[in-house]
């Protein structure tokens, strides 16, 4: 079982389960679900997602919108969700000129 101590963070996370697998799937599962759950929070946590209630096709739009949002501030460079909302939540000139920039080319 790898840790996090393997990867500097300094935690071990002790899981148990009765699914059949090898140590490195069961290690795959756990890393997907909580990549999931890390994206789950940052959307409550900065974008009050789960407090707003719309309906029909307002939720999948806004979902939409707030992906788009997220993408936006992390092709601009900001690392942080909040510090990249707060540069921009008044400023709608660098807002526009975030919806304007093209990804860089993956040098891989």
């Amino acid at each position: 079982m790898a840790t996090d101590h393997e990867i500097g963070h300094g935690h071990t996370h002790l899981f148990l389960t009765s699914l059949r697998t090898t140590p490195d799937a069961l290690l795959r599962l756990v890393r997907d679900r909580w990549s999931i759950e890390g994206w789950h929070w940052i959307r409550d946590t900065q974008l009050h997602e789960d407090g707003h209630r719309y309906g029909g096709n307002g939720a999948g739009a806004m979902a939409t919108l707030r992906t788009a949002a997220l993408n936006l501030l992390r092709l601009a460079g900001f690392r942080s969700i909040r510090s990249g909302m707060q540069a921009v939540m008044h400023d709608i000139t660098a807002l526009l000129a975030m919806a304007r920039r093209r990804p860089q080319p993956n040098p891989c």
